[in-house]
């Protein structure tokens, strides 16, 4: 068979059955369709209708057109009608049909299908010879290629290890950066970089490990992360609690810094005071004070609240530029100062390192616990503010004590601002202000209880500075501090009462050391010297050759000087207390008083009432007293420079100085009376008068000459007294010495008494009028002295010359010649003469002029006791 006809053979096969429309009409065609088959033409048409044969025409036609997929309704159509039977009979004639036009159509290609066949004969055996061929070939080649095939397995191995180890390295290169982030952490931890190992562990969660999120490693470090998270969380808690217990121990050092960077600031105000001193006049200092204080006010301070020193002698030459035209010559003390400049002090945030607070709030503000952490550091801070707050029990002893309590104090504040001002929200203003009203209160109550301890001036001075260097310290950092010098106000109380207990010592020992004499003087030097401590001007005694005495003795200008420095005592109290001039003037001036009135006064009143004390020593403090009372004025003035207030000024206390020397120039001339009658009671108990004597002696008892002789010399001293002083005196000691002359006549013990004892008695009151009329102490006038021996004269002239009638005529009468005479007084004395009469055996032989005088006594005694009688009725 040909190729040709193996061909068409195969495309006779191979072509579909497709119906064809009768008589060859194309698929394309409509119209009834004819069959070929020997039974339908008069078996059909006779069978069926056109009707019905139209029909089935039509869906066969339906079927030969429509795709396999849409035939379904057409069948359906089919089976839907009666003549299901026919239909088929004409499907089946439909298919004969067409399958007798394959074969036609095959038959036509017969031939060619035939000559393929022979062709693919001979195909065959060609193709079985390749066949062998390829099969030597490929066994040649199985052969040779197995080495190659080796080979090739080896490569692919080769290939294969390659494609592993660049996965690997893939791989590793991302696992790496997490193992070296992982390792990072540690190192940070073990180094306590906390913060940046927080920051590395974020890096590592969010950036890192969700990259090599499938690899058990990783799993386990993100397992890790939460306690790594805690443990960063307490490691850093664990630096907060050294820090805040390393800060609680070194409070006193970072406040003594603080302290320190104020005094010099206060330091460099004083330079500027003595500045403006040197330069200015007294009436414009207190106003450039005050200019100088608002200035220095107002400046920025550097350093933790501070100003530098060159910042505040630049301001304080330019004022002094703007007041005084001798400022650039007299600059140069501040230039020389500034000289000599120190290394600035170093701040609070210079000695502590204040890192781990800045580390542990950062790592809980990430983590979210930003408020836990706030909480707790003000609750520690607190608890540390109450140690801080507790004074020690014996700090009043030394101003040591005192300064590292301060220290603590201001370190703890120092700290907490600093804080305040580096930090967002870690404390707060409302919190700062709690915890200081709360170390205000203690602070203030801890100095009031100490400070009331303190019985040393200087400690209370230095403890007030100390209180003020404290007060200026927190002042610059904004803490309110007005209750701090309010209460200075109340220590400066105690300060002038241990002020007034030292200089009550320093006045005893001055009193007790003085000799009561007047200061010689025997050169110039030594006159100007005095002169200079005490303001004295006597006109006469500068005339005076040297070598002269001033009439006041030592402890006048000591006293003085001393009152002076009592003053600058209290004015030092008064710096820095932000007081106006009138406020330290007033202060002064009362604490000056108390001086005065209080101390001195008790001093002086002591020394006057002492046993021991003589009256060459009460008349030379009568005369100190007075010179002391004259220098007051001085005082005033004094006190007046020093404050710049005037005397003259509204409410200006006055001094009351003179009150208190006029009080012990008072008790002193009290006590010289008092101690000069007790001096003639003295020679009085010498008195040794035989009342029974019949003769008088010839002169004045003796033991009376010497009482006149002491009371010569002694007021032969009293040429320095006041004159009203001398004359009181001389006529106290006259009146007394009359009136004790009186009683030893009226004493009980004195029984009898004779007219010869009555003479002689009458003899030493004649010496004693005798030194009244000589004139002891110049300035009475007359015989006023001797009116104080007048009661005595009256009485006497009355029973020696015997003038009873008189007497007793003109009793009660302005001009009578014994109007001085008591009847008591009278009585009392005849008694004790009639009692001599009786009992006196000498005169017996004279019995009846005895008797006469005895009924002479008894009538006059009778009348007297009459006239008393009347008196008292």
């Amino acid at each position: 068979m040909s190729r040709g006809a193996a061909r068409g053979a195969e495309r006779g096969r191979a072509a579909p059955a497709v119906p064809l429309p009768a008589g060859g009409a194309g698929p394309g065609r409509a119209g009834p369709r004819r069959w070929s088959g020997p039974m339908e033409r008069p078996k059909m048409a006779e069978l069926e209708s056109l009707e019905t044969a139209a029909e089935h025409e039509r869906i066969l036609r339906e079927i030969e057109s429509t795709d396999t997929a849409c035939i379904g309704p057409t069948l359906r159509s089919v089976y839907d009608g009666e003549e299901h039977g026919r239909f088929m009979e004409k499907l089946e004639a439909r298919i004969r049909n067409h399958d007798r036009e394959i074969e036609k159509m095959c038959n036509f290609h017969y031939q060619g299908f035939v000559d393929s066949i022979t062709e693919l004969l001979k195909v065959r055996g060609e193709a079985q010879k390749l066949k062998n061929q390829v099969t030597d070939t490929n066994r040649k080649l199985q052969n040779e290629g197995k080495e190659l095939i080796l080979a090739m397995e080896e490569l692919k191995q080769c290939r294969l290890q390659q494609r592993n180890i660049s996965a690997t390295v893939d791989k590793l290169t991302l696992c790496l950066p997490v193992l070296e982030m992982y390792s990072k952490l540690r190192e940070q931890m073990k180094s306590k970089r906390h913060y940046p190992a927080l920051k590395t562990l974020e890096h590592l969660e969010h950036t890192f490990l969700p990259q090599v999120s499938h690899y058990r490693f990783c799993k386990v470090m993100v397992d890790n992360i939460p306690r790594l998270r805690e443990e960063i969380k307490e490691l850093s808690m664990s630096d907060l609690k050294d820090f805040l217990e390393s800060i609680r121990k070194h409070s006193d050092k970072i406040g003594e810094t603080a302290m320190k960077q104020d005094c010099r600031y206060n330091h460099w105000k004083i330079i500027a005071r003595i500045f403006f001193s040197l330069l200015l006049s007294p009436d414009v200092q207190a106003q450039q004070q005050r200019n100088l204080d608002n200035i220095v006010s107002q400046q920025p301070r550097i350093s933790g609240g501070k100003k530098s020193k060159k910042e505040f002698s630049a301001s304080s030459e330019l004022e002094v530029k703007n007041t005084s035209p001798m400022s650039e010559q007299d600059s140069g003390i501040l230039d020389v100062e500034d000289e000599d400049e120190e290394e600035e002090v170093p701040g609070a945030q210079d000695l502590v390192d204040f890192s781990p607070v800045y580390r542990c709030l950062h790592i809980y503000s990430v983590l979210g616990a930003r408020e836990t952490f706030e909480s707790y550091y003000r609750k520690q801070r607190r608890k540390q503010a109450r140690l801080v707050l507790q004074p020690p029990s014996n700090m009043h002893e030394t101003l040591d004590g005192y300064r590292k309590y301060f220290n603590q104090i201001v370190g703890f504040f120092v700290v907490e601002d600093h804080i305040l001002h580096t930090t967002q929200g870690l404390v707060n203003r409302a919190y700062i202000d709690e915890l200081w009203e709360m170390a205000l209160s203690k602070t203030i109550a801890a100095l009031r209880t100490h400070s009331s301890y303190c019985s040393d001036p200087s400690l209370v001075l230095d403890l007030k500075n100390l209180i003020v260097l404290f007060a200026d310290t927190l002042q610059g950092y904004g803490f309110p501090v007005n209750q701090l010098f309010d209460m200075l106000l109340e220590i400066q109380d105690q300060y002038s009462e241990t002020l007034l207990k030292k200089w009550a010592g320093v006045f005893r020992n001055i009193l007790d050391s003085d000799n009561y004499s007047p200061i010689p003087v025997s050169n110039e030097e030594v006159y100007k010297k005095i002169v200079g401590q005490f303001p004295f001007q006597d006109a006469e005694l500068e005339k005076q050759p040297f070598p002269k005495k001033f009439p006041f003795s030592e402890f006048v200008p000591k006293v003085y000087s001393q009152i002076k420095e009592f003053i600058y005592a209290c004015l030092k109290f008064s710096e820095d207390l932000h007081l106006s001039s009138t406020e330290v003037d007033d202060m002064i001036r009362k604490s000056t008083n108390l001086l005065l009135t209080r101390t001195l006064s008790n001093c002086l009143q002591n020394v006057i009432k002492r046993k021991n004390v003589g009256l060459t020593e009460l008349v030379q403090i009568i005369i100190n007293t007075t010179h002391l009372e004259k220098s007051c004025k001085f005082l005033e003035e004094f006190i007046t420079n020093i404050t710049n207030v005037l005397p003259e000024t509204v409410h200006t206390t006055k001094l009351y100085g003179t009150t208190t020397f006029k009080d012990a120039r008072h008790a002193a001339e009290e006590e010289i009376y008092t101690n000069l009658n007790q001096k003639i009671d003295q020679f009085l108990q010498l008195a040794d008068y035989d009342w029974m004597a019949l003769e008088p002696g010839s002169r004045a008892s003796d033991y009376l000459v010497d009482l006149i002789g002491f009371l010569r010399s002694t007021f032969a001293v009293f040429t320095h007294l006041p004159g009203k002083v001398a004359q009181t005196a001389c006529m106290s000691a006259c009146k007394h010495l009359s009136t004790s002359l009186l009683q030893l006549l009226l004493e009980a013990e004195v029984r009898q008494l004779t007219l010869g004892a009555l003479h002689q008695f009458n003899l030493d009151v004649e010496e004693c009028e005798q030194f009244a009329r000589s004139g002891p102490v110049p300035g009475f006038q007359g015989d006023t002295l001797q009116l104080a021996f007048i009661d005595l004269r009256q009485l006497l002239d009355l029973f020696i010359q015997w003038d009873w009638s008189t007497y007793l005529a003109d009793y009660g009468q302005p001009t009578c010649k014994y109007l001085r005479v008591n009847p008591t007084t009278a009585l009392i004395l005849l008694e004790k003469m009639r009692d001599t009469s009786r009992k006196n055996n000498v005169f017996a032989q004279f019995r009846k002029n005895e008797r006469d005088k005895q009924k002479l006594i008894d009538t006059v005694a009778k009348q007297l006791r009459g006239l008393i009688n009347s008196h008292h009725s």
